[in-house]
């Protein structure tokens, strides 16, 4: 089954599925397609088809479609059950998940793959925070959260339409949300032990890149049952501009001295006394306060 979004791309990907679909039946691909047509449809879809035993459930899409269709091998917190591996097809604006994979873009390269099917165990991150009407949010992520200008960002993403390709729309919101942020001062609890910091953001991560090719995690494995925790802290705007090239290099964390460090944990609590709003694999499910952990080996993923 794949799971395709149509709105991906600000709309490109729907544009050109028809000739990819063409092309990846062509290479020997036997698959059923479903399209969704809002938000959270794609973790409905697949958590059907997780239920029926389909043998992959492939995401068509950006980092938010392959968190929805993620979601789906979930309900709740906890595993849907059966032997169904992930899948996934590039088709969005970022790609950060693809890239800690080298998941191929090309039809061919990637219908060979789907058609070897070798599946690789991977953790799962959970987050539980609260909506801004104080509703609480579970949600599964396989690719990094944040907490701080990363969501800002996001949002921002969002409402331009993501009309420029995915590294240049990500850098252009960053820049502009970084000339108008202020750090905020949070509250986290890393396996027991407590800290209190102002900070620009906390990144959760279970895999190595975020925000269109950032490599904010450069340390993080995505199957050792632990999550990369990157606190980047009190930085002043230039400091804050020059580091961006550091987060795309991945080389933060050698040069960052003591505003940007690093720990592995397997529960991170987070709170602020203002909003501070959070940024899952793209998504955004809520606000602070939080509590993430991690599901070890808690999902089957179809690798090159």
């Amino acid at each position: 089954m794949i799971v395709m979004n149509p709105a991906a791309a600000g709309g490109r990907s729907g544009r050109s599925w028809p000739e990819r679909a063409a092309r990846l039946r062509a290479a020997g691909v036997d698959f059923d397609v479903a399209l969704t047509d809002r938000r959270g449809h794609a973790t409905e879809i697949a958590r059907g088809a997780v239920r029926e035993g389909r043998r992959v459930v492939v995401a068509a899409g950006g980092d938010g479609t392959i968190n929805e269709v993620a979601n789906g091998f979930f309900e709740g917190t906890e595993p849907v059950g059966g032997r169904t591996c992930l899948g996934v097809l590039p088709m969005g604006t970022g790609g950060d998940f693809r890239r800690s994979f080298g998941f191929p873009t090309d039809p061919e390269a990637a219908a060979a793959m789907l058609k070897r099917g070798r599946c690789r165990p991977i953790d799962v991150g959970r987050v539980r925070c609260t909506t801004a009407a104080g509703l609480p949010v579970s949600r599964a992520f396989v690719n990094i959260a944040d907490a701080g200008i990363g969501a800002e960002v996001v949002e921002r993403v969002e409402r331009s339409g993501r009309l420029a390709g995915g590294e240049a729309t990500f850098l252009m919101a960053s820049v502009a949300t970084g000339l108008r942020w202020r750090n905020k001062a949070m509250r986290a609890i890393v396996d027991g032990r407590e800290h209190a910091l102002v900070a620009q953001q906390v990144v959760v991560a279970n895999c190595r890149y975020y925000g269109g090719g950032m490599l904010i995690a450069p340390g993080a494995r995505p199957d050792d049952g632990r999550l990369d925790v990157i606190f980047i802290g009190d930085l002043t705007v230039l400091e804050a501009a020059r580091a961006v090239r550091q987060f795309r290099r991945g080389t933060h964390l050698e040069r960052g001295g003591a505003k940007i460090w690093r720990v592995l944990a397997e529960e991170i609590q987070l709170s602020a006394p203002e909003t501070v709003r959070l940024d899952v694999d793209g998504e955004l499910p809520g606000q602070l306060p939080a509590k993430f952990d991690v599901l070890p080996h808690a999902l089957d993923l179809v690798v090159p």
